[in-house]
């Protein structure tokens, strides 16, 4: 389990992290997102004991990483892929790590043949690709079997087997009763390989809820109407709670009717209806409204 509690970092006269407080439970994915500058990587890194907090306290299993006498074996770990001596192979890194925590040999062969690595072990870990030195980090992450996980980016620059892989890996992790927490910016994949969602803006939480309710929050159906008689039906379907938006000469989208309202109106409009589709939200678009405000680095419009 990993806990926050009014953990806050400051730099200076920047508050990295303005007292946050949550709980990661074990036996689910949670799922951390942020835009850049959130404060997210000064949360991981406060929880490993890799920054001393301003204020509060960051808890694994009930106490600091940093009292830990084998810290592998309490929390597997990957912030940075690169974060590897290059010299040294890839089963030389995995071995010092191991040396270090009382951890076998045996383990570190176990976890190349689950992260896929086992076939370039004598390679130095320097000419790996993104991908392969992501897998490296995965596998150094796994080495003490621990009971959780504290994942960065961990898909990033793996390909779409690699990616499958992962997911596959955090569920059935977390289907043990392992806690694994993790950050993406890929909604997509976050959509379905989170049970429960943190979602930070400038240092404080902004949501910390199940994936099904952050995504319920995020508004009702769209109701997509493609029509050659999308005027005569603009002027038919509003209502009470209904917004109707003109996005083409012959489309139409619609909020607040089901399609199957839209439908027996056209119909008994005689109007005829070409295409008819109901568009959920989704997590990028509950994201996006989370943290519109909290978005320190954002790109101007194109002309």
């Amino acid at each position: 389990m990993i806990e926050a509690q009014h953990l806050t970092k400051r730099y200076g006269s920047v508050t990295a992290v303005d007292d946050v407080s949550f709980l990661v439970r074990p036996g689910q994915v949670t799922g951390f997102l942020g835009p850049n500058g959130a404060g997210k990587s000064t949360t991981f890194r406060a929880l490993t004991g890799l920054d001393r907090p301003s204020s509060g306290r960051a808890l694994i299993n009930g106490a600091a990483l940093t009292d830990a006498i084998a810290p592998l074996s309490e929390v597997g770990v990957l912030l940075d892929a690169g974060n590897r001596h290059p010299g040294r192979t890839a089963r030389a890194h995995l071995r010092a790590l191991a040396a270090t925590n009382g951890i076998s040999d045996r383990r570190v062969d176990e976890v190349m043949e689950l992260t896929g690595i086992a076939s370039v072990s004598a390679r130095r870990a320097g000419s790996f690709s993104l991908g392969m030195s992501q897998r490296l980090g995965l596998a150094a992450a796994l080495l003490g079997d621990p009971a959780t996980l504290i994942l960065d980016e961990p898909i990033n620059g793996l390909d779409p087997d690699g990616v499958i892989w992962v997911r596959h890996l955090l569920r059935s992790l977390a289907a043990e009763g392992r806690t694994v927490f993790l950050s993406s910016h890929l909604m997509s994949e976050m959509a379905v390989t989170a049970d429960h969602l943190i979602v930070i803006g400038r240092g404080r939480i902004l949501a910390d809820a199940p994936l099904a309710d952050v995504l319920d929050g995020a508004g009702t159906e769209t109701v997509e109407v493609q029509s050659p008689d999308a005027d005569r039906l603009a002027l038919r379907l509003p209502g009470a709670g209904v917004t109707v938006t003109s996005v083409a000469a012959d489309r139409l989208e619609v909020t607040g009717r089901s399609a199957a309202e839209v439908a027996a109106l056209a119909a008994a409009e005689g109007a005829l209806i070409t295409g008819l589709t109901t568009r959920t939200a989704s997590l990028e678009d509950a994201y996006l409204a989370l943290t519109h405000s909290s978005v320190d680095y954002a790109a101007s419009a194109a002309a």
